[in-house]
């Protein structure tokens, strides 16, 4: 998932990784200090339109899942966004990392094995209208309705059951990058003509945003 079209920074924000909160955090994770960028592939690939497939048991606590996390949260920083999916990065496997801000200015780190979305109740989680965008659709963004607050359930790298909650912009990261994992981009519930329109911007815009990010990776490595 790609940064809000308007700015979330706030220079010291409290921070939760892996849902707990912590008294202090670098700018980037540590993850992407051990991590390499990775290609980010592009809608139309077909890892991004299609179930992927769950972590085994043999996979957790590995060293090549542990890789990929890492790979994952530099790829994702340079891409400028906020959460990022194992399929986005050509790797068929349910898992997403991410590194964003909620509404009340609280930021979110870490990564989740297998989500699992809790069903929203409709009484007391209505839908949010806001401007999502995605890393594998670059460049545009588009207005999209998503539940209030999020409730997702997994596994972290080691195979220890997680229960991540988020609300706001967070939520919306936590439903995109799910929707991911299940072979779903955002731009599929759109209607047919706004799907249309955002192709056309992306069409218009890759260019300039695959520059960015080859500037992001050369300003990272240096």
């Amino acid at each position: 998932m790609s940064e809000r079209s308007t700015s979330q920074q706030d220079t010291h924000p409290p921070v939760h990784v892996m849902g707990e909160p912590v008294s202090s955090y670098p700018e980037m994770a540590p993850e992407a200090e051990r991590g390499s960028v990775l290609r980010v592939t592009v809608t139309g690939e077909d890892v991004l339109h299609r179930r992927n497939r769950e972590v085994g048991g043999d996979r957790f606590g590995s060293r090549e899942l542990s890789q990929l996390i890492d790979d994952m949260f530099r790829t994702m920083y340079v891409a400028e966004g906020v959460g990022l999916a194992a399929n986005q990065v050509d790797v068929d496997l349910r898992l997403f990392v991410y590194d964003c801000l909620d509404d009340d200015g609280v930021r979110h780190v870490g990564h989740v094995v297998n989500p699992v979305v809790d069903e929203r109740d409709p009484e007391t989680n209505p839908l949010v209208v806001d401007n999502e965008g995605c890393l594998s659709v670059p460049g545009p963004h588009a207005e999209l309705a998503r539940p209030e607050y999020a409730v997702v359930r997994g596994f972290d790298k080691d195979g220890k059951p997680l229960v991540i909650e988020g609300s706001g912009y967070f939520a919306r990261c936590l439903r995109h990058e799910t929707d991911h994992t299940q072979g779903r981009l955002y731009t599929d519930r759109l209607s047919k003509r706004e799907r249309k329109k955002v192709l056309d911007q992306m069409s218009k815009m890759v260019e300039d945003v695959f520059a960015r990010r080859e500037a992001n990776a050369g300003r990272l490595e240096g």
